[in-house]
């Protein structure tokens, strides 16, 4: 059932793979709708029957909580922490989504919201970083993938829930916050300070890294991604005024996002083949998405970046184009959330955010607690070897305003322009992206040869 989903997922932002976000988004996600009914299992409650015994022990204990606590606890309470207990045992992305919530989550792909631009998780209790998002108070500030935090201003949050963290997190555009962090290699804690701000996501940016070669970064994979890229690569082909020799796309430090915006990206420079597939108990849970003829690039060279902050949605799409030997990747081991979460909305206006699938690479790869491996690993440099090895490559000739040789040029001695802001400047301060250029201009120097002789 190649690029085809039901009914019950096409009105709900397809299948969401994306962490939930630290703070509301703005309005403009598609509304979700009832999934089917799913199909009977082995084991239904209906054939097996209930498990009376179990039931009544939870009744007890319903009873004594009620009768015995030291202070009245309501129903509802009662009830809404039983249904999160239910959901918290089962995986660390399988939630209970109280109405609240359930609203964050519907916006979360717009792109535009207010708080301090980081995706999080919560692990038996420990608040960890999944990835800062760009050009956001957070990145700036210096938080990075894998910090965990241990206190929001005074608040320890060892025990804490998504919502009470979302809740201290949250607050006006302009006000400060402290975020306890403990990073690894750091001897002691760190207090980063952040101010709160109106965050708008631009889930693609692109700019040519020198002629010919291109640069695209996806930070989060939003509902219109795909649609994104494909103007983002129009636009730096027009700059370029003619075809790319080869691209760098990357996805370090993007937590995920949406499914099938990643089947576009994908989709965007493979010819055919598959992307990916995902298998669960329910027939909506078994999906499989092919490329449909059509390569924005020619054919060109692709080398993709990934790190340990490269969750999801980034992962199918380094995976797949992995496994299709469309792109070299580059960098190193990626986060290895192998796992897809549908949303069920409930009569009560909350939701469960249930984990019904594992998605699988073209080649039938789970990367589910083990990630994509780079075909290339890239160890994180310092900075004293980043400049020495640019102090390595950089001669004469490079430097703005050298002189010309006269003898080779026959031309009078005069200052050369300096090169274009932007065009080469990333790459002198980003070590992998440096590597990536370098591996990508190898790449096409090869595909011109071999075209040559061919």
């Amino acid at each position: 059932m190649n690029n085809r989903l039901p009914t019950s997922i096409v009105r709900m932002s397809a299948l969401t793979l994306a962490f939930l976000f630290v703070t509301p988004l703005s309005r403009g996600a598609d509304e979700p709708e009832p999934a089917a009914a799913p199909a009977a299992s082995p084991a239904t409650p209906s054939q097996e029957g209930l498990p009376i015994d179990d039931l009544r022990v939870y009744t007890e204990v319903y009873a004594k909580i009620k009768s015995d606590y030291v202070e009245p606890v309501t129903d509802k309470t009662l009830i809404e922490n039983s249904i999160r207990g239910l959901l918290n045992g089962l995986d660390p992305h399988s939630a209970y989504l109280d109405p609240e919530e359930y609203k964050n989550l519907q916006e979360g792909t717009s792109g535009e919201f207010g708080g301090l631009g980081i995706e999080i998780g919560v692990d038996d209790g420990i608040i960890k970083v999944i990835a800062p998002i760009d050009d956001t108070p957070a990145q700036k500030a210096g938080i990075q993938a894998g910090d965990i935090i241990i206190k929001i201003n005074d608040t320890p949050t060892k025990g804490m829930n998504m919502n009470d963290v979302v809740n201290l997190l949250r607050g006006r555009p302009g006000t400060e916050l402290t975020l306890t962090i403990v990073r690894q290699g750091q001897d002691k804690p760190l207090p980063i300070t952040i101010k709160r701000d109106v965050i708008k996501v631009a889930s693609v940016k692109g700019n040519l890294l020198e002629p010919g070669f291109a640069y695209v970064r996806i930070a989060h994979f939003q509902a219109h991604t795909g649609a994104d890229l494909r103007s983002t690569m129009e636009r730096l082909q027009r700059e370029n005024k003619g075809a790319l020799k080869g691209l760098v796309m990357d996805l370090r430090n993007d937590p995920g996002g949406v499914l099938t915006e990643a089947v576009e990206v994908c989709d965007a420079f493979m010819e055919s083949g598959k992307i990916v597939y995902t298998e669960g108990r329910v027939q909506d849970s078994q999906l499989e998405f092919s490329a449909k003829p059509g390569d924005l690039l020619n054919g060109a060279p692709m080398v993709v970046l990934i790190n340990g902050g490269s969750a999801s949605a980034s992962e199918i799409v380094a995976g797949a184009l992995q496994d299709s030997q469309r792109a070299v990747i580059m960098g190193s081991q990626s986060f290895g959330k192998g796992s897809v979460q549908t949303i069920l909305p409930m009569n009560n206006g909350a939701a469960l955010k249930l984990t019904t699938a594992l998605y699988y690479t073209p080649s039938g790869r789970s990367i589910q607690a083990q990630g994509i491996t780079p075909d290339i690993v890239i160890k994180p440099a310092r900075i004293a070897d980043v400049q020495e090895e640019i102090a390595n490559t950089v001669k004469e000739k490079d430097l703005s305003g050298h002189l010309i040789n006269q003898e080779d040029n026959g031309k009078s001695s005069a200052p050369v322009q300096a090169a274009k802001p932007g065009m080469e400047a990333a790459q002198s301060s980003d070590y992998e992206l440096h590597e990536a250029l370098n591996m990508l201009k190898g790449m096409a120097l090869l595909k011109e040869r071999a075209g040559a002789h061919g």
